[in-house]
């Protein structure tokens, strides 16, 4: 048996990077898929077709995460479509990197937004029907920045850290639910997002820095993922996963 053989997930900004990979790590492993994009149609219907190549029931919506409206709307849906959300990945988030006298008001508020409110957004519209099921998964992307900070990305980390404090505290309340909240923090990770280190010596200054010298590919994140949803985690919740390949 599949190790998420019915059960229904969904995932926020998955049209991409790792988001993509945990859609397809979950598929492959039974699970229907719901997920999120903001922009790109075209990737996120093909992205779509290749889920169902699987086997599974999978679709594909255009929603903005930060905005709470929409989320109550998504959540919505996808409970009529799938019947129930069994599990959910808060994945989507954005980086807007500047020095903090060059870091505008607006450029902060945009990744708090993207980054943190779509948590809070996502996983109280969930565990609605998540506490009547008595059972379900949260995982939240948080980041390696959020634990250990990084100059140029005070707005980045704030947020990813605020995902680690709200990932432990709303594990506390719902545990008697039997509903795990669990985040993930990643350290560099091949994707669009990280795509500029590839070049010059911004890649190079933390290659050497990191003890398997190499970034992490989106799957080995989507790994990480596919053990937090599935019972093989069944007594793991309110905890950080550092999946940085031990630079911190």
């Amino acid at each position: 048996m599949k190790l998420l053989e019915n059960k229904t997930a969904l995932i926020t900004g998955a049209s991409r990077g790792i988001g993509e990979a945990i859609a397809i790590k979950f598929a492959q492993n039974g699970a229907n898929i719901a997920f999120t994009y903001l922009s790109s149609e075209e990737r996120a219907k093909a992205l779509e077709e290749k889920l169902i190549s699987y086997g599974v029931k999978a679709k594909a919506y255009k929603s903005d995460a930060s905005n709470y409206a929409s989320s109550e709307l998504l959540t919505t849906e996808v409970l009529a479509h799938f019947g129930a959300i069994d599990i959910c990945v808060n994945n989507a988030g954005i980086s807007r990197d500047n020095l903090l006298l060059r870091l505008t008001p607006e450029q902060w508020d945009d990744v708090m937004h993207a980054n943190l409110k779509s948590v809070y957004n996502l996983s109280r519209q969930v565990i609605k029907s998540m506490m009547k099921a008595r059972s379900g998964s949260i995982i939240n992307m948080s980041s390696v920045v959020g634990v250990m900070g990084n100059p140029g990305q005070s707005a980045y980390a704030a947020s990813k850290a605020g995902i680690v404090g709200f990932t432990k505290s709303i594990a506390q309340e719902l545990g008697s639910r039997n509903i795990r909240v669990n985040a993930i923090a990643p350290g560099f990770v091949e994707t669009d997002m990280t795509s500029y280190l590839n070049d010059g010596e911004g890649g190079g200054k933390w290659l050497h820095k990191i003890p398997l010298g190499r970034f992490a590919k989106p799957e080995e994140i989507a790994g990480v993922a596919l053990f937090l949803a599935s019972d093989m985690s069944s007594y793991v919740t309110g905890q950080v996963i550092s999946t940085c390949g031990g630079i911190y």
